[in-house]
């Protein structure tokens, strides 16, 4: 199985006219993702075309999107002063699971979005984000599709290019995902390390899980803890920033270390408390899945 999308997600891309909209609209569609809408104010009426030469209708609002085509997953590619309208627009339409790319989103407008989504009952996930893949299945967002291969390992990152590189390490050891899930790492995200967590746990086809953290917060604690007492599938860990300096910012907005709370020997210290096997290097992932999976 998988978590959050699948073969029958229908997808529609707020955006799908911009230069990084139509880009990755192509790439999900050539995927396989039905890609059943795009919005664009003041273009409706018009269609997108796919690779294959099909077309994808273009609507005015996301409103209008869902009541003709029964769009229940929208991914968001629109610049970062409109980024939270966008997202607030999607849940008011009904759309049950949106994927925010853009990056740079200010932190006032998320707090606001994000307090919206969850009163509509929607799940976010992002803001400045990669978004998800299932192998197979579907892809939402920006993750290169041929790094990926379906397989029982279910994949949670809060670094993109980390997401990346242990999915890649995986497939080349012939160890495939069922889900692969970039939540982004701005100070305010819509879905957690713990609601993934509980998403893998459910699924009966995960067998093992990859968590991938980083510096600042207290999310990867909070986390290992949750493991500790609800999950029952081994889980590997890794935490980016092992050689960031206190007080400096590396990366995402949210990988700030203030206090020893946010450093990475504290996050992989709790992670081994709680029965988590701490991955040292990026390529040890890799070795822990297969000694976890016993391949």
């Amino acid at each position: 199985m998988s978590i959050f999308i699948d073969d029958t997600t229908r997808l529609v891309v707020q955006g799908i006219t911009g230069r990084d909209g139509s880009f990755h609209t192509r790439q999900m569609a050539a995927y396989g993702t039905q890609v059943v809408a795009g919005v664009t104010p003041g273009k409706g009426g018009q269609t997108f075309e796919l690779d294959d030469g099909s077309q994808v209708p273009i609507f005015d609002t996301v409103e209008d999107a869902v009541e003709e085509t029964a769009a229940n997953a929208s991914v968001i590619y629109v610049p970062p002063a409109f980024a939270a309208s966008a997202i607030m627009e999607a849940a008011d339409a009904g759309i049950d699971f949106i994927t925010a790319i853009t990056e740079g989103v200010p932190v006032q407008d998320m707090a606001r979005a994000n307090a919206y989504v969850l009163d509509c009952g929607a799940r976010l996930l992002g803001p400045n984000c990669p978004g998800l893949i299932s192998p197979g299945k579907a892809k939402v967002g920006i993750i290169p599709a041929q790094i990926t291969t379906p397989g029982p390992v279910g994949v949670i990152s809060r670094s993109g290019t980390l997401t990346y590189e242990a999915v890649n390490q995986l497939t080349q050891a012939g160890i495939g995902q069922t889900t692969c899930v970039g939540i982004g790492g701005d100070p305010i995200i819509g879905t957690d390390f713990i609601d993934c967590l509980e998403a893998f746990q459910e699924d009966p086809d995960t067998e093992a899980i990859v968590m991938i953290g980083e510096i600042g917060g207290t999310d990867e604690q909070d986390a290992a803890r949750w493991v500790n007492q609800h999950v029952d599938v081994p889980v590997i860990g890794f935490i980016a920033g092992q050689t960031a300096p206190p007080g400096r910012r590396m990366g995402h907005a949210g990988a700030i270390i203030s206090g020893s709370a946010g450093t990475a020997e504290e996050k992989m210290k709790t992670f081994e408390e709680n029965g988590i096997a701490v991955a040292k290097r990026p390529v040890d992932i890799r070795d822990l899945v297969k000694e976890a999976l016993g391949v």
